[in-house]
């Protein structure tokens, strides 16, 4: 049998870990997208056959595993200042702005739970904060996952065009300001509510949007420790 990092049969490199190989991952997402990446792209970027990454990942999957634990490793948790809403919500900031700006992290990452060293150090920060708040411990996990979610289904969202014309390369902005005067221009006998309400569905930008739907969450989140509470 191999041993790895090997190079007796070639399908091996010396000094080829996995910390390398998720590095590189990363600078292959950042360039090509996620769209582009692929094992053969990474092997490029590292200047090895695409056989030698077989030795630390079998396949696109789990080279996403472990580039979803690398698309981590900058990321930083928020001090421990004010109460533990404050600190979520500011959890909650910092890792919006962390899949922003990292090209397509939200579509790595969603969904996908693949613990590494990076992400644990995060989650078990996390979950000790919502532990010391009051949460009973179901319910930390709960809220751990909740979070998550709404910030990468947010972002993917965010990141996604609204309409064609944003994908064919007009600003966001104008596509919203279209969409808003194609709903005003709806018959308001059949759509009074959609006319109506056409500005308050467009207006909004992606920070207000962002705000309101973080602390409504809280909102609710205060309702069930004061429940536990009692």
């Amino acid at each position: 049998m191999a041993v790895e990092g090997s190079a007796d049969d070639g399908s091996s490199q010396p000094g080829l870990t996995r910390q390398a190989l998720a590095q590189a991952a990363v600078r292959v997402l950042e360039r090509e997208g996620i769209n582009g990446l692929s094992m053969r792209q990474v092997a490029a970027e590292l200047g090895v056959k695409a056989a030698s990454l077989y030795w630390h990942v079998r396949n696109k999957e789990e080279l996403l595993d472990l580039l979803t634990d690398e698309l981590m490793a900058d990321a930083e948790a928020p001090p421990r200042e004010g109460d533990w809403r404050a600190q979520l919500r500011e959890y909650c900031v910092r890792y919006r702005r962390h899949l922003l700006g990292k090209r397509d992290a939200a579509k790595v990452v969603a969904g996908r739970l693949a613990p590494g060293p990076y992400l644990l150090r995060l989650m078990e920060d996390q979950l000790g904060r919502l532990r010391e708040a009051g949460f009973s411990d179901a319910d930390a996990a709960m809220i751990s996952y909740l979070l998550g979610a709404f910030v990468q289904g947010f972002v993917l969202q965010e990141q996604g065009p609204v309409s064609a014309s944003e994908a064919m390369g007009a600003g966001r902005r104008e596509a919203v300001t279209a969409a808003g005067e194609q709903l005003r221009r709806l018959p308001q006998d059949s759509f009074p509510h959609l006319v109506a309400l056409a500005d308050d569905l467009t207006d909004p930008s992606m920070e207000d949007r962002f705000s309101f739907g973080l602390e409504r969450l809280l909102d609710g989140l205060s309702t069930l420790l004061e429940q536990e509470a009692r």
